[in-house]
């Protein structure tokens, strides 16, 4: 048996733009024009599927992409904290050009043990990945058999694109969807 998900990223903001990381900032903004019209498309190209349930992360952008969404999907949104971005700590709205020099130590630590390196003050990339299994693991339990609909953030969901996929964890990085894509799997339960 297996349930099968359809994960979306939320649309762009412009700390994304700007190369920003986000993480689970208070003060990350939400979606920006171009996020709001990814959002848009998305949820054009979801008109006429059926879907059970509909899940979201607690965090602004997301939520917005999901109150975009539901505008066609017709269905009530469910918050889920578990589906929201790594924490990435003393990092949060900052960039690489940034962090790499005030942080040389854990910078070097992140290129070579992306999996365990822990952000100061924030999650690891193995971390997320127990919590959104977790989480996953949970939902698609609960709706054996359907078509569960998710809008989460980009770590977060290639976590799970190399869980389902058997790509090593730590690799997370490098399958990053990109903002407003639709991932399809079946997750087994």
């Amino acid at each position: 048996m297996f349930t099968r998900l359809h994960l979306i990223r939320h649309g762009q903001t412009d700390w994304n733009a700007q190369g920003r990381w986000q993480g689970q900032s208070p003060h990350a903004p939400g979606l920006n024009d171009i996020g709001m019209a990814q959002a848009r498309a998305t949820a054009e190209k979801l008109m006429g599927q059926r879907f059970d349930v509909f899940y979201c992360s607690d965090l602004l952008r997301a939520r917005q992409t999901a109150d975009i969404v539901t505008e066609v999907v017709k269905l009530p949104i469910h918050i889920d904290n578990r589906l929201r971005e790594i924490n990435q700590g003393d990092w949060e709205g900052l960039t690489n050009d940034i962090i790499a020099p005030h942080w040389p130590y854990e910078w070097e630590w992140r290129n070579r043990d992306p999996l365990n390196m822990q952000r100061p003050n924030g999650e690891s990339v193995a971390m997320v990945a127990a919590r959104l299994k977790i989480a996953i693991d949970d939902l698609a339990t609960r709706h054996i058999g359907q078509d569960v609909l998710i809008v989460s953030h980009g770590l977060a969901l290639a976590t799970l694109i190399c869980h389902a996929n058997g790509i090593y964890i730590g690799d997370a990085r490098h399958h990053i969807p990109n903002n407003a894509q639709i991932i399809k799997l079946d997750w087994p339960v």
